[in-house]
């Protein structure tokens, strides 16, 4: 587990490691930080996958169809999926937390620089390669957006399963107000790689405790293995290490 990541990659020691804490009242209003223009084509959805960490929609990624500009980003950033991440109940879930507290899930949606780099493995490697917008999820009403996907889950209960999952426009869960905080951080699993702009949007969205169930029963484990669902997939907050975190 998190605990463990260090010994095999050191970068989890590293000096902008994510997710954090966002401390609102230390965060740093920066007049020069635009809006965010998601810019999504349903069709470049292709298929929804449980790849035994999380679920994920995968987009297709060879050419500009699904962009997101502006925010804190120079040039455009190419979407190629987005997953989730969640808790074993309903009190805990979110990988960031919001002065200590935390919510019940966490959407992320992952961009890398097409402009600069020339596959999503380069872009990886890069200090400026990648963009996960963030979204908070909180217990409410039921997602009629997030029931598309909830509806799916059975069908990838198990690791390695996947299946078609067209015309999708993943704006469709975003919250009303795209305000943000941004900061420089890394992927939240292995390898950590310390190349993400982090956009993690104030306004969470909602969703029901059924359907959070829905994720917890699917399998981290495959065919052939003994069942063990997926239960928790969330890594706890990294030190900040003198790191800004800016708000528009």
């Amino acid at each position: 587990g998190p605990a463990h990541w260090k010994e095999v990659f050191p970068v989890a020691n590293g000096d902008r490691q994510s997710p954090i804490d966002i401390k609102t009242e230390e965060t740093k209003y920066d007049p020069s930080l635009r809006p965010l223009k998601p810019n999504y084509d349903p069709a470049s959805a292709k298929i929804i996958l449980n790849n035994g960490h999380s679920t994920s929609v995968e987009f297709d990624d060879t050419v500009n169809k699904s962009v997101l500009t502006g925010g804190p980003l120079s040039g455009t950033y190419r979407l190629r999926q987005i997953h989730f991440h969640w808790g074993s109940n309903d009190e805990a879930g979110s990988e960031h937390t919001v002065d200590g507290m935390k919510y019940a899930a966490e959407l992320h949606v992952v961009h890398w620089n097409a402009e600069k780099y020339s596959s999503f493995v380069e872009a990886a490697r890069q200090s400026d390669g990648l963009a996960v917008m963030a979204v908070f999820l909180k217990i409410g009403e039921c997602n009629p957006q997030l029931k598309k996907i909830t509806d799916r889950l059975d069908t990838i209960k198990i690791k390695g399963k996947k299946a078609l999952f067209t015309n999708f426009d993943p704006s469709c869960l975003l919250p009303k107000s795209l305000d943000y905080w941004t900061y420089f951080g890394s992927l939240t699993v292995p390898p950590l790689l310390e190349s993400v702009i982090w956009i993690v949007l104030r306004e969470p969205i909602s969703v029901c405790s059924e359907q959070l169930a829905k994720f917890r029963s699917l399998l981290s484990t495959a065919e052939d293995e003994v069942a063990c669902c997926l239960l928790r997939n969330y890594r706890p907050p990294q030190p900040l290490r003198g790191r800004e975190v800016r708000r528009n």
